[in-house]
């Protein structure tokens, strides 16, 4: 948000809060609709400050008017949201969450111990990529061992693959499945 955007609204939010506060105390019995009144004829009556009134409105239903129907969110922003923009001489290149999600999938997939696989990618404000791996174990595993290995494999993978450092990988074993052998 511009900073011009945020000392508007900031003003905005102010008048808001003191019309509620007039309003709330009108309502209570706590002060008189008659005073209100005469301010505001004062007010009104006096040139410079009619003048001040009319200009603050106007700025203020402009903004009211932007607010509603424009939208302030960045295309930009929303894009890099999806996933991660790489630049060079040549052009440029989208490489989507769900591209980096099959690619930590097919990673994760090459581990005989592993049942179920939920991924989850994140980019954040720094553009850093973090991986959220939930998984399902079968018995006769190591956590540790198979987390540590996970999370190396995946790095080197991305790394290698799409040239991208993965800050995070995050593993989160959601439960331990002992697998038949009566079959």
């Amino acid at each position: 948000m511009k900073i011009i955007e945020r000392i508007a609204l900031v003003i905005y939010s102010y008048i808001i809060l003191i019309l509620a506060i007039i309003l709330s105390l009108m309502i209570l019995g706590l002060l008189d609709a008659n005073f209100i009144q005469n301010i505001i004829e004062k007010v009104i009556q006096a040139d410079i400050a009619s003048k001040i009134i009319l200009g603050v409105n106007v700025v203020l239903i402009l903004l009211s008017i932007r607010c509603i129907f424009f939208d302030s969110r960045d295309k930009k922003s929303e894009k890099d949201k999806q996933g991660i923009l790489l630049k060079n001489e040549s052009g440029k290149l989208l490489i989507s969450k769900e591209a980096i999600e099959n690619l930590t999938n097919s990673v994760i997939k090459e581990f005989e111990s592993i049942e179920q696989i939920n991924t989850k990618t994140t980019i954040d404000k720094e553009n850093n990529l973090i991986i959220t791996v939930n998984l399902v174990v079968g018995q006769n595993i190591i956590i540790k061992e198979l987390s540590v290995n996970l999370q190396n494999k995946i790095k080197e993978t991305i790394k290698t693959a799409l040239d991208l450092d993965v800050k995070e990988v995050n593993i989160k074993v959601k439960s331990y499945v002992a697998k038949n052998e009566s079959k």
